[in-house]
């Protein structure tokens, strides 16, 4: 017998509605797409979970942190080699998680009662950010291009880097934007911070996605189980094609596109969804 769907009454004046496969597929996509781009993959999650009426759950807050482990196993395929064999990648990857790690751990019921869901906060950071984005590139673009790999990098710079994603634990600031640009500031080339920053995404959204289950499945039904695999196996297959398109395109373009686009974003929807 198919599950019963509520439809509940929104601050926003419509109706909202549980999730469904259908929500599930398009979100995953979503996740893909934007996971390693400095654009923030939860807030482009949650502004999406409004645009499709989708209520802001519990269910719906973890699908939003687990299926991120879906596009975080394509960056694994891909570099494990690289992570693993390689000790001094090994540690620094360790020690730029740890700040992260421990902020998330402390402040998990602050950020999953608060600030998940909330698409307010999404579209002031996803502006700000962009106009942050913006500002650094014209830094960058007056100065020599910097070139250190990440074998390179200092243990200090490294956790440097890793409060830095730690800021991401606000939606829309993006964790792919944050790591990048605390990683070219240490001197790192553009492909040597976007590596890291695809390497740093593998113990981070690892460590998320458990302690959400850790906290949460004992509540999730069979169906929100389902739910969670398509989400998984979507934005895995939609990641592995946008990570390698990424790392091509960065070698000839900057990220100033990206900036203007997250400001565009937060514009749109604060006057045609949110108003």
């Amino acid at each position: 017998m198919p599950t019963l769907r509520v439809y509940i009454l929104s601050a926003y004046g419509y109706a909202l509605l549980y999730m469904t496969p259908i929500h599930a597929i398009v979100l995953s996509v979503i996740e893909g797409i934007t996971e390693f781009l400095p654009i923030s993959s939860t807030g482009h999650m949650i502004l999406a979970s409004t645009l499709l009426r989708v209520a802001q759950s519990d269910f719906t807050k973890s699908f939003e942190i687990i299926i991120q482990l879906g596009a975080i196993l394509a960056v694994t395929m891909l570099y494990w080699k690289k992570l693993l064999m390689d000790k001094a990648i090994f540690l620094r990857v360790i020690v730029a998680f740890i700040p992260t790690g421990i902020i998330g751990f402390i402040l998990y019921k602050l950020i999953k009662t608060f600030l998940l869901g909330n698409p307010w906060i999404v579209v002031w950071s996803l502006a700000l950010g962009g106009v942050l984005i913006i500002l650094v590139e014209r830094y960058f673009s007056k100065r020599e291009h910097p070139g250190k790999n990440i074998e390179d990098l200092t243990l200090p710079q490294a956790a440097i880097i890793g409060l830095s994603q730690s800021l991401s634990v606000i939606p829309g600031i993006s964790r792919a934007a944050a790591t990048i640009t605390a990683a070219m500031f240490t001197g790192m080339s553009r492909e040597a911070s976007i590596e890291f920053s695809f390497l740093l995404a593998i113990p981070t959204m690892a460590a998320a996605t458990g302690l959400d289950l850790i906290k949460s499945s004992s509540n999730f039904t069979t169906e929100q189980y389902q739910l969670l695999g398509i989400g998984f196996l979507g934005a895995f297959i939609t990641a592995l094609v946008v990570v390698k398109w990424f790392l091509m395109y960065v070698r000839n373009h900057s990220f100033v596109p990206f900036g203007w686009y997250r400001i565009a974003i937060a514009i749109l929807f604060v006057l045609f969804v949110l108003r």
